[in-house]
This record gives C-alpha cells, sequence and structure tokens, in this order.
C-alpha cells in the first residue's frame, strides 16, 4: 500500500484552522489578505497567518496559502513584496494558478509551490512540464477521472493533490465568464456570483417561454468520494483536499473527522476494511445538496446536476460549540448555533471521543437560572452531561438517514 494521504482542509478564519487541525486535518489551506479566490471571504491577515503556522506547526501539521488569482497588470507590483511576506510567515507552501507567481516565487524566494486546480491540469504532459518548473505538487482539475488520475502518477514523479468532497463548479474550476458577464463580478478574481445556481427562463427557437413544473438551473451536484478512498490511496494521491473555505464550523469539523476516520481505518488494516454506512448519514446531514462522484468514476451525466429546480434547505442541525467542561461537577458551557429545547435528544462528537448520544433534561443560562428553550443567537448556556466533553466538541441534532445517494 502507498504512503498514507494528507487530509488538507479548508479555513476560513482563524477559528477555523483549528478546528479543522483538531478534527483530524494534516494541513489547512486559507487565503492571505492579497491574490486568493476568495474576495468575499474574511480571509487572514499576516499577523493571523503567523498565529495559524505556529498553531498548526505546534501539532506538526502544515499551511498553505492560496495566492491563486489570475493576476491583471496593476498587481504585478505587489507580487514580490506579498511573497516576501508569506515567506517570513513560516508558511509550508503557496498554491498558485499564474505562471508568473510560480515563476517569481521559486526564483526570488525559498517558497514551496503548488499549482492549484484552477490551472485544470488534466494532462500528462503538463504535469511534467511543470515539474520541470521545480513545482512540487499539482492540484490536478476536478474533471479527472480515475484512469487519468493513475496515468499521471505513474508517469510522473510529483505530488499529486485531488479533491475528495465538496462544491462543484460549473465551468473548469472557475473558468466561467458568467458571473462577471452578468452581475460584473469575476469567477477568476475571487468573485464568483453562481450564477450556475440561478433560477432560468428557458426559450424555444422562436423565443417563446417553454413552461414546466419546475424552474431550470444546470447547477452541479456536490462531490463526495468517501466511497473510493480505498482506490485513491492504492493509486498514490499524495494529497485529499476538501473544498470549502467559506463553510462553517460545524460542516468543517464533521466532514474533516468523517474522512479522518474513513483513510485511517483503511490505511491501519487494509485488510479487513469495510465500507462503514454510516457515515454517509453523518455527511449528508451537514450538507444542503446532493452528493455523486461526479467526473472520478467516468460517469458524469444528467444525474451530476440538477436541470429541474431543487432544493437547499439551509442546515439548521448544528446546536453548538463546547467552549468549556467543569469535570468535577459534569457541567458543559455551550454556545448555542441552532434552537433546541428540553426533552430533546442530541448528539455530541468531537475529535477524541465516540459520539455520545444525550436527551436533554436541564438546561441553564448564565445565571443558573432553569430555561426550556434556547433560541438565541450565540446564547451562552450549560447542561450537566455525564459523559466527559472537550472544548471545540460539537453538539447536533441525532442523525438519522437521508435519501439522498452519495
Amino acid at each position: 500500500m502507498k504512503k498514507k494521504p494528507e487530509l488538507l482542509a479548508p479555513a476560513g478564519d482563524l477559528e477555523r484552522l483549528k478546528i479543522a487541525l483538531l478534527y483530524g486535518a494534516d494541513a489547512v489551506y486559507i487565503g492571505g489578505p492579497n491574490l486568493n479566490l476568495r474576495a468575499n471571504a474574511i480571509n487572514f491577515t499576516i499577523d493571523e497567518i503567523k498565529e495559524g503556522v505556529s498553531f498548526a506547526h505546534s501539532l506538526n501539521k502544515k499551511v498553505y496559502v492560496t495566492v491563486n488569482i489570475l493576476l491583471h497588470n496593476e498587481e504585478l507590483d505587489i507580487i514580490d513584496n506579498y511573497l516576501k511576506e508569506l515567506e517570513e510567515c513560516n508558511i509550508d507552501a503557496i498554491i498558485v494558478s499564474d505562471p508568473i507567481i510560480v515563476k517569481e516565487a521559486l526564483s526570488k524566494t525559498k517558497l514551496q509551490v503548488h499549482l492549484s486546480t484552477q490551472a485544470s491540469t488534466t494532462n500528462i504532459e503538463t504535469c511534467k512540464f511543470f515539474k520541470e518548473q521545480n513545482v512540487s505538487r499539482i492540484v490536478l482539475a476536478r474533471e479527472c477521472t480515475k484512469e487519468e488520475i493513475k496515468d499521471i502518477i505513474d508517469n510522473v514523479d510529483i505530488e499529486i493533490e485531488t479533491f475528495i468532497h465538496g462544491a462543484m463548479c460549473a465551468g473548469y474550476s472557475g473558468r466561467c465568464v458568467l458571473s462577471n458577464f452578468l452581475t460584473n463580478r469575476d469567477a477568476n478574481r475571487g468573485g464568483c456570483s453562481q450564477i450556475c445556481r440561478w433560477d432560468f427562463d428557458l426559450l424555444n427557437e422562436d423565443g417563446l417561454e417553454i413552461k414546466g413544473d419546475k424552474p431550470f438551473t444546470f447547477c452541479s451536484k456536490d462531490l463526495s468520494l468517501l466511497r473510493y478512498l480505498p482506490d485513491m490511496i492504492d493509486m498514490g494521491i499524495s494529497s485529499f483536499k476538501i473544498e470549502g473555505r467559506m463553510r462553517s464550523v460545524y460542516y468543517i469539523a464533521t466532514v474533516v473527522s468523517i474522512y479522518r476516520k474513513a483513510i485511517d481505518e483503511y490505511c491501519n488494516n487494509k485488510d479487513s476494511y469495510t465500507y462503514n454506512k454510516e457515515y454517509e448519514k453523518i455527511l449528508r446531514q451537514c450538507a444542503n445538496r446532493d452528493s455523486v462522484p461526479q467526473f472520478f468514476n467516468g460517469v458524469y451525466d444528467y444525474t451530476c446536476s440538477y436541470y429541474n429546480g431543487r432544493e437547499e434547505i439551509s442546515n439548521q442541525d448544528f446546536l453548538g460549540i463546547v467552549i468549556n467542561y467543569d469535570g468535577y461537577n459534569k457541567i458543559a458551557t455551550i454556545e448555542q448555533r441552532n434552537y433546541f429545547k428540553t426533552g430533546d435528544t442530541v448528539e455530541f462528537f468531537g475529535p477524541n471521543h465516540d459520539t455520545i448520544t444525550y436527551k436533554i433534561n436541564e438546561i441553564y443560562d448564565e445565571n443558573n437560572d432553569i430555561i426550556d428553550i434556547v433560541r438565541h443567537p450565540k446564547q451562552i448556556i450549560k447542561m450537566k452531561v455525564e459523559n466527559e466533553l472537550e472544548k471545540y466538541d460539537m453538539m447536533r441534532i441525532k442523525v438519522v438517514d437521508k435519501t439522498k445517494k452519495m
């Protein structure tokens, strides 16, 4: 069996960086103050990058910074200084799509360079070219099939990173002009307004509207390759990447912890590994779109996108996050994230213990007064929980099976 792959998670801020690493990620990728493709995210300041790197390195884990925007002329003057700032932060690599940033980073700094999926790399010769430029890792386009990935790994001696979970793009990883055309927000400059998720009217050749039961869309379903992890590990992929720098702490904790468990279960005991369908239930519960293997298994057809409407329900399963646990009195202090009440059956999960099912008997507010309902945003409450909890453990609605296909 090949070396255990790195599990790489997104982090939109310091809290999510810490959650991702504590819940099992080997590395995180983040956006700095300049030149990254999440213009609408909070992003990290230079001081926050330094703090995040210090935290990650204390756990013997890594931080990569996205510098993956497509440059315009006015930004050429800031590249060198920005790259030097990142180098001084002691980050582990930058993720780049524009060739000039590759050149500047490798010639003027000691930064490791990973080629972004924005470069849409799908073939052996392109991988060989960037290896010759001293790029140390290539993040393949999400449109590659299993066979294409294996051919690249077998023919090019370079680290290969692939996406395993998260949102997809209607174009080749951001190479889309619809957002710019319709809203003046450039997808290749971090401003994608997700036109592909809009509802459209369909017109026939005479310009007359075609009526249907539901509006037309061409929105991609999400990606999930949980079932294919053994194949991907055995073919020698170096890093498994989760999409979602703008996702919540709950989403990151849930997805990272599930893939951490699945990777370890296979790598630690390959001969008796059994795919755990319970993990599918948990992943479905934290998402609001269906998940499919997309291009990986070679079947990319109408089942991989929404064409006749869809339902995207905002996730209400995340109930709270543990901010303290008094082991002597068995009292958990929790910051509320969604409505819950006395009598509800919930679950606590965290990186260092199995999932705990708990029926809420009593709830206390910050003044130790009994309350029945928790419904104020980020309300601080207390509950007696016999099982020992830890800071950053999550509380959610008890997982139930959903009918979405993965």
